[in-house]
C-alpha cells in the first residue's frame, strides 16, 4: 500500500483571505516504510509574506521571489501523490483547504477529501485529552525534534511519518492499528489491515548452508533439541 505523508506551510490561515501554499514537503511510504522518494518544493505565493508567517516559517519575500508558482508546479506534485494514495496529514482539513484551493484557482480537478487520514484525529483517539500537537506527539514517542527551530514543509513530513507509525503500532502497524484507529463511522482507508503476501519469499538460506547445518545437527546426537521437533 503506498501512502504519503505530507504539509504545506502557507502565509496564514484561510485561502478565502487570499492567504497562498509557499512550501509542500511529501514523503512516500510503501507498506507504512519510507522508500526515500520525497518531494519537495518552495513555491512563490505571488504576494507579500505575512510577518507572522515568516515568523513561523523563516520564508520571507526575497528567498520566495524566484520560486515558481504553484501552477507552474502543481503537475510534478499531483503526479508525485498519484490519484489514489492515501494522503497522511496532520490536521489534515487545513493542508486540503489550501490544495485544494490552488488547485481550483489553477483549473486544475481537486482531491477528494477521503484521500486525507487525518493524524491529530488518530491521536486524540489513541490518547483522549493529551495534546495532539506534532511536537508533543515526538516527545510522547521520543522523537528527536531538535531540529524544528522553524516549521518546515519536509521536516514536518519526516517526523510526521515517524509518529504516524508510531500511532498506528510502531514497525508492525497491525498491533495498534486495529484498537485504536477503527471505529464507528471509520473511512475505507482506515479500515485497511495488511493481507497475507500473494508470493512468498525465496528462501535465502544457500544449499552448501542446508547441509553444513545438518551435518551440525547430526553431531549433536539423538537428545538434539531440532532432531525432537523435526
Amino acid at each position: 500500500m503506498r501512502e504519503i505523508v505530507l504539509d504545506t506551510e502557507t502565509t496564514g490561515f484561510e485561502p478565502a483571505e487570499g492567504h497562498r501554499i509557499v512550501e509542500i514537503g511529501a514523503i512516500e511510504l510503501l507498506n507504512h516504510m519510507p522508500t526515500g522518494r520525497v518531494y519537495h518544493q518552495y513555491i512563490n505565493p505571488e504576494r507579500a509574506m505575512p510577518k507572522e508567517a515568516f515568523d513561523v516559517h523563516g520564508l520571507g519575500d526575497e528567498f520566495l521571489r524566484d520560486k515558481p508558482p504553484f501552477a507552474a508546479v502543481a503537475a510534478a506534485f499531483l503526479d508525485f501523490i498519484g490519484a489514489d494514495s492515501r494522503l497522511v496529514i496532520h490536521n489534515a482539513a487545513f493542508d486540503m483547504k489550501f490544495l485544494n484551493a490552488e488547485l481550483g484557482w489553477a483549473s486544475l480537478p481537486i482531491i477528494a477529501m477521503d484521500r486525507a487520514l487525518d493524524t491529530v484525529a488518530i491521536a486524540r483517539r489513541k490518547f483522549p485529552g493529551s495534546p495532539a500537537s506534532l511536537d508533543a506527539l515526538c516527545r510522547r514517542f521520543a522523537i528527536d525534534n531538535s531540529a524544528r527551530e522553524k516549521h518546515g514543509a519536509l521536516l514536518d513530513s519526516e517526523l510526521l511519518a515517524e509518529v504516524y507509525l508510531e500511532l498506528i503500532g510502531g514497525r508492525q502497524p497491525d498491533f495498534g492499528l486495529s484498537v485504536d484507529v477503527g471505529g464507528p463511522g471509520q473511512s475505507a482507508a482506515e479500515s485497511w489491515r495488511p493481507g497475507p503476501r500473494p508470493n512468498p519469499l525465496p528462501p535465502r538460506l544457500s544449499a552448501e548452508e542446508a547441509e553444513a547445518h545438518a551435518a551440525f545437527v547430526a553431531g549433536l546426537g539423538d537428545a538434539a533439541i531440532w532432531k525432537r521437533f523435526a
